[in-house]
């Protein structure tokens, strides 16, 4: 069987900066379609045609992410294709099928002989515990902005924050892909949810997509205004119960302002402040952020962090219910990912400056 060759994106080594990364050290190359004689017995050759652009592809280029993948590799977490060929021992997919590849068990993210092959390219071989069947309620470009963004939520709402029906959570960070499916999961588990961000349209779209209010965090000089007292007004003085926090920074401190007396701060990331560590894959975190442990006393306030990914490795038993449940969701179409718009391979560099700029609602995807 002769397959068409392609093309692949390559991180050569790490840069000092992701932006550097992507300036100096990743490029687009051809890529010879794999041979099908050549895939091991639980091998599946995968036609990529969606892989999402996360903020997590562009820390990794930099080894500012808390795992880090050797270079040479091909960037891309979460991706979905055509199986084209499968190992002598696969049969739980067959040539044809439309998968997801599981980003913890291949690509980037994963360990072993797989992490090489990201879903920026044309191709790519994964194992078949990987391929997951694709739900047929999504779309490639929904699929590839599933499971990062779902689990993530799951994790900090559900496992860690443990919301509850009727309570009010924060939620900033809202426009991002985990903040968005934050504002789906805190709805359908019955939370009264308070949106942040800094554009009046991605607010307004929030508003649309299921967020009860929604807040301008922005202020005149380019920082975090105050907004304690248009949390406490939304929630009879009382205050949120909890606060997903993907933004990190000053907007954290006014946040344990606007909690209730024992409410709950998850740390979901810390999109603000992403120089905490050292570039080119050093170890070590310099410049971590620091919060007032006066406002953490004084309120009895619990401050939960929410590494989804990390907390699965050191506990396997979180994620089987996780997925079921989120797969669950979708099928039932609970739960809708949003893609965002597209951009072709050779548009790589353009999809990842405006993921780092937050230009979209949500994120975006290529189509290789």
């Amino acid at each position: 069987m002769s397959l068409p060759a392609g093309h692949r994106v390559v991180v050569r080594e790490y840069g000092e900066t992701p932006l550097d990364a992507l300036d100096r050290h990743m490029g687009l190359e051809p890529q010879p379609a794999p041979e099908p004689a050549t895939l091991a017995p639980d091998e599946v050759l995968l036609r990529v045609r969606a892989c999402a652009v996360g903020w997590v592809d562009l820390l990794m280029a930099s080894g500012q992410y808390q795992h880090m993948a050797p270079p040479p590799y091909t960037p891309g977490l979460e991706f979905a294709g055509e199986v084209a060929a499968v190992g002598a021992q696969v049969t739980t997919v067959r040539p044809g099928d439309r998968v997801l590849a599981d980003g913890m068990r291949t690509g980037p993210r994963s360990k072993g002989r797989h992490q090489r092959w990201g879903g920026f390219a044309t191709w790519a071989i994964i194992p078949a515990a990987a391929a997951l069947p694709l739900p047929s309620t999504l779309s490639y470009d929904q699929a590839v902005n599933l499971l990062g963004n779902f689990e993530t939520a799951y994790h900090g709402l559900i496992q860690r924050a443990r919301l509850r029906p009727g309570e009010t959570i924060l939620i900033h960070g809202a426009s991002g892909s985990t903040g968005l499916a934050a504002v789906q999961l805190a709805r359908h588990l019955g939370a009264t949810v308070i949106a942040t961000g800094r554009s009046p349209e991605k607010l307004a779209a929030l508003q649309a997509l299921g967020a009860h209010h929604v807040l301008n965090t922005a202020d005149p000089e380019g920082g975090v205004r105050r907004f304690r007292d248009e949390v406490k007004a939304l929630t009879d003085g009382q205050g949120a119960d909890a606060v997903w926090d993907g933004v990190g920074g000053p907007i954290t401190v006014e946040s344990l302002r606007a909690l209730r007396f024992g409410g709950r701060l998850c740390i979901i990331g810390w999109a603000a402040t992403p120089f905490v560590a050292r570039g080119k894959g050093q170890r070590g975190a310099p410049n971590a952020n620091q919060l007032p442990t006066n406002l953490i006393q004084m309120k009895g306030l619990d401050v939960l962090g929410c590494p989804a990914i990390i907390a699965t490795l050191h506990d396997h038993s979180l994620r089987p219910t996780r997925l079921r449940w989120i797969m669950d969701a979708v099928q039932r179409r609970d739960l809708v990912p949003h893609a965002g718009p597209a951009y072709a391979l050779a548009d790589f560099a353009e999809a990842l400056r405006a993921k780092w700029r937050s230009e979209h609602l949500g994120g975006c995807v290529l189509h290789p």
